[in-house]
């Protein structure tokens, strides 16, 4: 079985050239796999279903399309777009992944995670993430009004791009030790993730034995994945053209 990873897409109509790479990625990359997992900020915001404009319905026209050949289709909320809901995955025949999610594929223990509950050391973000994560503050999150949960995405971003001015990158990357920990915690030796847009290959020293963290880039002016063929992982890079 050949699975393919991406992640921090960061969608938008401001970037048509990674959306434009994106519809062609499922055309003739990920067509040739036999499943494909997303995890996180596939979209650069989501403020509900009910919100979704023409550039989402075309993304979701081809995601359905995608499905609609017999491939599974996997999505794990990221930290821009965790309020995806229901009406989207029906949409699309998307399967919603939850954060983190352990997966066997090849005989083989993956654990998969966005990346942003891994950066305990950058605690101001760490409170707003169980916050805006609660089930409860999400449901009557959608049940306000569209254009106040319009405002409250552009005020997320603006505060988002501002608290990461003061911060350095060691407290926006990923703590060692709670990679650790949550490899010991779901006994695996494999860990896929994106979020910190610093794609790499780690190793990982465990209790018992070691493993390897792989990390996802986000897309830009050049794509990334992660193809797992057989017993083989890489991490792969490819250009994305204007």
């Amino acid at each position: 079985m050949k699975a393919l990873f991406i992640s921090d897409l960061h969608l938008t109509p401001d970037c048509p050239a990674v959306a434009r790479a994106f519809c062609h990625y499922l055309c003739h990359r990920a067509i040739e796999a036999d499943a494909l997992y997303i995890l996180g900020d596939f979209f650069e915001y989501w403020v509900g279903d009910d919100a979704m404009d023409d550039f989402q319905f075309d993304i979701a026209r081809r995601l359905r399309q995608y499905t609609d050949t017999g491939r599974p289709l996997y999505l794990m909320p990221g930290n821009r777009d965790f309020g995806i809901g229901k009406a989207f995955l029906r949409q699309t025949g998307i399967t919603w992944l939850q954060d983190p999610t352990l997966v066997e594929i090849n005989q083989r223990k993956i654990l998969l995670l966005h990346g942003d509950s891994l950066c305990t050391r950058d605690r101001q973000y760490q409170r707003y993430r169980r916050f805006i994560r609660n089930p409860l503050v999400l449901s009557l999150l959608r049940l306000t009004p569209l254009s106040y949960r319009r405002q409250l995405g552009a005020s997320i971003r603006r505060n988002s791009r501002a608290a990461k001015v003061g911060k350095s990158l060691a407290i926006m990357d990923v703590t060692p030790s709670a990679v650790v920990q949550v490899m010991e915690k779901y006994r695996v030796d494999t860990l896929i993730h994106g979020h910190t847009h610093r794609p790499d290959i780690h190793d990982v020293v465990l209790k018992q034995g070691s493993g390897k963290r792989y990390v996802l880039g986000d897309w830009t002016d050049k794509g990334w994945e992660i193809e797992l063929n057989g017993s083989d992982i890489t991490l792969q890079q490819f250009p994305i053209s204007d």
